[in-house]
């Protein structure tokens, strides 16, 4: 039997403490969870993450761990053989492992198997309690206005299950899905019981937030910068114009004489928050065209009498 270095496959140090193991877990957990995971052994790596922090997420296996390593340098795929009747005087454990934090399904390990078999005394492997079902996670994408007016949305997910025959089927599930104002891109969504079944209920639903694509906008956390296209001598003359943002229509002042590519701030009208974000206009002339006898008898009239050129001293 190989030896298995739990702590390399956490990435932790022997001395990591139990709140630095469980971050790892969850980070290794987030990563390859077979349903956004890309990776082809992703289930294998999980299965393999999910023992490791049964043991060491268990203060009692972990110490029991430890102690049988205690003055060795066993080292990952070591040939490796407990010693007889290890594990016996050791406390029940009692922790849930990784199991209690929405793993994968129970540990299916040799050499998990035949290290615990004595863990706890009696000298046959301890019953592990009722599993809660896995974690689910998806992605829903929203429009921006969502995120500063909140809002409701119903999703359709495709789930597996087993039906009486014991055999793997899908079907469709719909939910409603409450969007909180504020909500910003890459943040989750937790949705309770409403993961996978398992014996001891169901798991979470983990929905990651993304924005739908539009061209007008641009996020930078809670700023928001908007283009709003203006006319030539809106920005010449300067004056009120109106603008549709995300959080409705605001009436903004262009300052005479001002450049295409100009910046205007509006304080606290970014994503809404603790702190909202900013949001910023940036101006962007649109030329009239040329497309009637009138209009370019205009653009002549400005050739002539105003004497522009825009690349003098260039």
């Amino acid at each position: 039997m190989e030896y298995k270095d739990y702590y390399q496959t956490l990435g932790v140090a022997k001395t990591a403490s139990e709140e630095e193991i469980k971050k790892a877990y969850r980070k290794l957990v987030r990563k390859y969870h077979p349903d956004v995971s890309k990776e082809a052994d992703a289930q294998a790596k999980t299965q393999e993450i999910n023992e490791a922090y049964g043991v060491l997420g268990d203060a009692e296996k972990r110490t029991a761990y430890d102690e049988l390593g205690r003055g060795h340098q066993y080292r990952a795929g070591q040939e490796f053989r407990p010693p007889p009747d290890w594990g016996r005087g050791f406390g029940g454990g009692g922790g849930q492992g990784a199991a209690g934090q929405g793993g994968f399904g129970g540990v299916d390990s040799d050499f998990f198997s035949d290290l615990f078999a004595n863990f706890g005394g009696g000298g046959s492997r301890r019953r592990q309690p009722p599993q809660r079902g896995d974690d689910s996670h998806a992605t829903l994408t929203i429009d921006l206005a969502d995120s500063y007016h909140g809002a409701t949305r119903n999703i359709s997910l495709t789930v597996a299950e087993r039906d009486a025959q014991d055999r793997i089927v899908t079907r469709e599930r719909n939910l409603s899905v409450n969007i909180p104002k504020g909500v910003t891109a890459g943040q989750q969504l937790r949705l309770s019981g409403q993961g996978q079944p398992g014996a001891a209920g169901p798991g979470d639903l983990y929905l990651e937030i993304q924005f739908r694509a539009d061209a007008r906008y641009r996020l930078d956390g809670r700023d928001v910068y908007q283009t709003v296209p203006v006319a030539p001598w809106e920005l010449a003359l300067g004056g009120e114009i109106e603008v549709t943002t995300p959080s409705g229509k605001v009436n903004v002042t262009v300052p005479a004489a001002s450049q295409s590519g100009r910046k205007l701030r509006l304080r606290g009208r970014g994503l809404p928050g603790k702190e909202a974000g900013d949001l910023y206009l940036l101006l962007e002339v649109v030329l009239p065209p040329a497309t009637s006898d009138k209009a370019r008898e205009l653009y002549q009239t400005m050739a002539r009498e105003l004497a522009f050129n825009p690349r003098a001293g260039g």
